[in-house]
């Protein structure tokens, strides 16, 4: 979308509607997370405001730790930072460097260490910083640090050295279990109390939609997500779907030759002709889908999965009222 205006109306609504985080999917061009969370901070008061997701190498770690804490200052302490690793791909594209877990782990440290107050000296995977500190930090605690995973090292990262872990979408009940399972499991191999470490499950939400909008709500949605190679393999794995599935569509005449993000060359309606090569379950049952009463039913069955919070994906908070009310 490439005016970011209307997103401070959806801010009022979601804490209008009583939802507990506002979550923000980066995008560089009109989605910087720093911008837009210094804005909603001021036309609200109450909401969380999370990102998800940033990455800790998109930003130095001064500025990354600086845009928290200003963030933190506006917002009286609400700010959330979600990070992600991202694919190497797009990193090499970019001239930036891959995330390693090394990497990461010490980035997290170094941002925390910054949010503090600290001075930092570091020479390590996650860069050289000779003397690096803020010179001013408001009266704030550091933002929790969440990290969005869906393989097993990516969950046990989670577990032993993050805040919180952020779910993909189109992971089915029975995959957010396991995950936060292995989420728990590392935590309290870490000596960590594993309640401490909080599971937001992502569930992409359409309800009361026709058929067609819901296909492409939904489907197109998807797709975007299961064409992206090993990507989507990882996906169908975690679910544990047949990930020999994929080749159909992948082969599809929407998709075949497509080497990035369909969503970033494909229209909205191809992604959902695209859509119709997906077997049923990978949408359906991995999503919350029909009438309201029907959302929340899935929505039970996430949270006795293990999820702590659910990020409602897909619609914006003008189209969850009637959900979220009888939710």
């Amino acid at each position: 979308m490439p005016d970011p205006r209307p997103a401070i109306a959806q801010a009022v609504e979601a804490e209008r509607l009583g939802l507990d985080t506002l979550w923000l999917s980066e995008r560089w061009g009109t989605k910087d997370f720093g911008v837009l969370a210094g804005a909603f901070s001021q036309v609200t008061s109450t909401i969380k405001i999370a990102a998800g997701v940033t990455h800790l190498q998109s930003r130095h770690p001064a500025m990354l730790a600086s845009l928290a804490m200003t963030a933190q200052g506006l917002s009286d302490g609400r700010i959330m930072i979600g990070v992600g690793r991202s694919v190497d791909r797009m990193w090499s594209a970019v001239g930036l460097p891959k995330s390693t877990n090394r990497s990461l782990v010490d980035a997290a440290d170094i941002f925390r260490r910054l949010c503090r107050g600290e001075k930092v000296t570091y020479d390590g995977p996650a860069g050289v910083y000779p003397a690096l500190r803020l010179n001013d930090i408001p009266d704030q605690p550091v933002p929790p640090l969440v990290f969005a995973a869906i393989g097993p090292k990516g969950l046990e990262l989670a577990g032993r050295h993050f805040d919180g872990v952020l779910l993909h979408p189109f992971l089915t009940p029975d995959a957010v279990r396991r995950s936060a399972e292995a989420v728990r499991a590392a935590a309290v191999d870490a000596g960590r109390d594993p309640d401490s470490v909080r599971i937001y499950a992502t569930v992409v939400v359409a309800s009361g939609l026709e058929a067609d909008e819901e296909a492409a709500v939904v489907g197109g949605r998807a797709v975007t997500y299961y064409q992206i190679p090993t990507f989507g393999e990882q996906l169908a794995k975690v679910n544990g779907w047949d990930p020999d599935l994929l080749a159909a569509l992948r082969a599809h005449p929407q998709l075949a030759g497509v080497k990035g993000a369909a969503d970033s060359v494909r229209t909205r309606a191809q992604l959902t002709e695209a859509a119709e090569s997906l077997p049923a379950e990978w949408v359906r049952g991995a999503a919350a889908l029909g009438s309201p009463s029907e959302c929340r039913s899935m929505f039970d069955r996430y949270r006795e999965a293990g999820a702590d919070e659910l990020v409602l994906h897909g619609s914006t908070p003008d189209q969850l009222g009637e959900v979220v009310n009888r939710a």
